[in-house]
């Protein structure tokens, strides 16, 4: 483990929550590297706090699929593969398709106003280079859709995938390539909803996700067709 590992203190935050945002950061930034072995103990020293924070830090990353519990071994990075991502966009484009077509039926004045202050946010945020608040709008964008179709079944299989989805989310956001085909879509979006266009918002959600598959399959450096076979 590197040595430079350090807890980013927010004084607006439990300490719980502070040592997850840490630990979650370590991983996107490659501070903490796939297959590293993350020892609680040492963890705790590290950041000089007690091991019940960082063992709860450890499970709310597994949830997200940034950590893997390994039987003998213990929690450790979890590898980008591409199986997985492919296994989890399959499940969100038809989930998105769902929600953001009951958006156009049901959405408010000011869940609409809100879903493009949300993709002004994300643009904005891009064009200067901040991950981590795009990711967050970008979280913002799509949990509004799903908020404006009243569904809270929905709502919930969504939140868990967007869990998932994090680390590709942050992946395909480090592929400056990709930046404006995905503010493009968020537009498209924004648009196909303000107008209650149910198959041009179909159509741009698909866009969207199939975009950020591309655009971390190139990040990683891997062809489309390996992708698909594995």
């Amino acid at each position: 483990m590197k040595q430079d590992l350090k807890l980013k203190m927010n004084d607006a935050l439990p300490l719980r929550d502070v040592v997850f945002d840490t630990l979650r950061q370590a991983i996107l930034d490659g501070t903490l590297q796939p297959g590293e072995r993350l020892m609680e103990l040492h963890l705790a020293q590290q950041l000089g706090v007690s091991r019940t924070p960082v063992r709860e830090a450890l499970r709310k990353l597994e949830l997200e699929g940034l950590v893997l519990n390994i039987p003998r071994r213990g929690a450790v990075v979890a590898q980008i593969t591409q199986k997985d991502l492919e296994d989890v966009l399959e499940v969100r484009a038809a989930l998105e398709e769902l929600a953001v077509r009951q958006a156009c039926k049901k959405i408010s004045s000011l869940q609409t106003a809100r879903l493009q202050e949300a993709a002004d946010r994300f643009a904005k945020s891009l064009q200067q280079n901040d991950l981590l608040s795009s990711a967050q709008a970008d979280v913002d964008f799509h949990e509004i859709l799903c908020e404006a179709t009243g569904n809270r079944r929905l709502a919930q299989l969504l939140s868990s995938i967007r869990s998932q989805m994090y680390r590709y989310r942050f992946e395909n956001l480090k592929n400056k390539n990709s930046h404006p085909d995905l503010i493009r879509q968020h537009e498209l979006i924004c648009e196909a909803v303000k107008t209650g266009d149910e198959e041009r918002a179909a159509e741009a959600i698909r866009m969207h996700i199939e975009i950020q598959r591309l655009s971390v399959i190139e990040n990683l450096s891997i062809s489309p067709g390996e992708a698909q076979r594995r």
